[in-house]
């Protein structure tokens, strides 16, 4: 079974940026998704969000 939560780690190999970047990036997501701070982002969601086709980040999110 693949995960469903995207990580802050998962973010920085993806996009290779840093930790902090990663951790503004899924703050602003849970913003503009009205998510509270205790939910999780989904791959998905992320995909939908920076536009990177979900087939490629789910093969890079095992």
């Amino acid at each position: 079974m693949n995960r469903l939560c995207i990580y802050p780690k998962d973010i920085s190999a993806v996009t290779g940026k840093g930790q902090r970047y990663a951790q503004r990036l899924l703050k602003n997501i849970r913003f503009a998704l009205k998510k509270e701070e205790h939910q999780f982002v989904t791959i998905k969601e992320f995909a939908d969000y920076t536009g990177i086709d979900l087939n490629l980040l789910n093969s890079l999110c095992r």
